[in-house]
């Protein structure tokens, strides 16, 4: 499943619910039978992206098995199993656990099944394409956010995700990188939470309990958002950024509660990942393989560039742009207004 050269980076694509569900035609021996993992249903963003693979599947022409891991590696593994049986001819998936999927991607690879992953990138072995976007601009952009609103001092804490996946590592290592590199005056406070939102607020409340004076939380989902807002809440704490006291607040998804929470005032930021896309070219590039097309790194029609990973492995980085409530610039890097039509968050 090595991917060489380009049919072109530009190819014109159109592009992709519930648990082992079909869609499209349903027929077991269609040429474009695709098995679709969705990795978890207990956030928004994740519930958005459930929402949009049919709707581009039907676009496409594209007949769906659909499974749900919820966050487990085993059910992924087994959920692979089951869209081997039922005769898939491609696969696409986001694992959570970036390592422990290898062996999985090894037998797929051995049934010459292609597979495209979304969202996260596996630590070894090949698929045919990543679709992901940059996410170590994610942790730079929130970076560059709470420093400059801080003026370069202060403590913030970073609500990290599961460091077993390059999703919160990249985040993370940049993150930090970052506020070392460009506000050392700053103190950062990783909290390791999984992705969980009961241990992300209980990491929180103990931080606030230890250092009261914390002026900036960056969050690297929406998935502590809720606990976030009821802890700032009952420290009252939910206050103008002119007060003195205010925590300025980044979250990371894009999700349309985060997108009103800006425009209430109740956070200041977040970085849009493009759920809709995810769907989108995750489904487009997965037919791509199936139809024998191939790609190679450099820019593509849709505004995105692919990249080079590793050896065999290649990444389209898709634009997740940040989101403020003035669309000013920050860092001397553009940011996009909170209600602006573009967002996909504002278009559900």
């Amino acid at each position: 499943m090595g991917v060489a050269t380009m049919l072109a980076a530009s190819a014109t694509f159109a592009a992709g619910c519930g648990n082992d569900t079909t869609g499209g035609s349903g027929s077991g021996g269609s040429e474009l039978l695709v098995g679709v993992d969705y990795p978890r249903s207990d956030t928004d963003f994740w519930n958005s992206y459930i929402t949009y693979v049919p709707q581009f599947a039907s676009e496409l022409g594209i007949d769906l098995k659909t499974t749900n891991s919820q966050n487990d590696i085993a059910n992924l593994i087994s959920n692979t199993q089951t869209f081997m049986s039922q005769g898939v001819k491609g696969v696409v998936m986001a694992p959570q656990d970036t390592a422990a999927i290898a062996p999985t991607l090894a037998q797929l690879d051995d049934r010459k099944l292609p597979v495209v992953t979304i969202d996260t990138r596996p630590d070894t072995g090949n698929v045919f394409m990543v679709v992901r976007a940059d996410n170590r601009a994610y942790g730079t952009k929130a970076c560059q956010f709470l420093g400059t609103k801080l003026g370069g001092k202060g403590k913030v804490v970073m609500l990290q995700g599961g460091l077993d996946s390059i999703n919160g590592r990249d985040r993370t290592e940049a993150f930090n990188e970052c506020m070392q590199r460009d506000f050392p005056g700053i103190t950062v406070f990783g909290e390791a939470t999984d992705w969980k939102a009961d241990v992300a607020a209980s990491k929180l409340q103990t931080r606030f309990a230890s250092d009261p004076d914390i002026k900036g939380i960056y969050m690297q989902s929406s998935f502590a958002l809720a606990g976030t807002l009821q802890i700032l809440k009952q420290r009252g704490l939910q206050v103008p950024p002119t007060d003195p006291t205010h925590v300025f607040v980044v979250s990371n998804d894009g999700i349309p509660e985060e997108l009103k929470n800006i425009g209430e005032g109740l956070i200041d930021a977040t970085v849009s990942q493009p759920a809709d896309l995810y769907a989108k070219y995750g489904l487009e590039y997965v037919k791509a393989a199936i139809e024998g097309k191939t790609f190679q790194p450099g820019p593509t029609e849709h505004g995105s560039t692919i990249i080079q990973v590793r050896d065999g492995l290649l990444e389209d980085q898709l634009p997740a742009p940040l989101v403020t409530l003035d669309g000013a610039p920050i860092g001397g890097e553009p940011t996009t207004k909170f209600d602006d039509a573009s967002l996909w968050g504002n278009n559900g």
